[in-house]
């Protein structure tokens, strides 16, 4: 199957803030352009500071870890997923749209 997967910003508490709201709603419009493929939410937090951490101990400094922490934040969301996905048989997060299920 494939699917989209969309960081969902939550507070530790696991409340949903404003960030997390507009992440919705960029996710839906998402769906509603790449229809029939499935947009999937999945929660994000510390993403940023595990990759911050990484980064760190690759050896960046903090100038040059600004320019790569989201994309590295993006790759440890994405793995997250799918390792998520291969230990529960299940996929991780929100379907964005019940009535999509994604190409198979």
């Amino acid at each position: 199957m494939i699917e989209v997967i969309v960081g969902l910003p939550t507070s530790l508490s696991g409340q949903a803030g404003r960030a997390a709201a507009d992440a919705r709603a960029f996710a839906t419009q998402l769906a509603d352009l790449i229809d029939p493929v499935g947009v999937r939410l999945v929660d994000e937090r510390f993403t940023t500071t595990l990759a911050h951490s990484a980064l760190r101990a690759g050896g960046r400094d903090s100038k040059q870890r600004r320019f790569t922490v989201d994309k590295a934040a993006a790759a440890l969301l994405l793995q997250s997923a799918l390792d998520s996905e291969r230990l529960t048989g299940s996929p991780p997060g929100e379907l964005v749209g019940a009535e999509r299920g994604g190409i198979r």
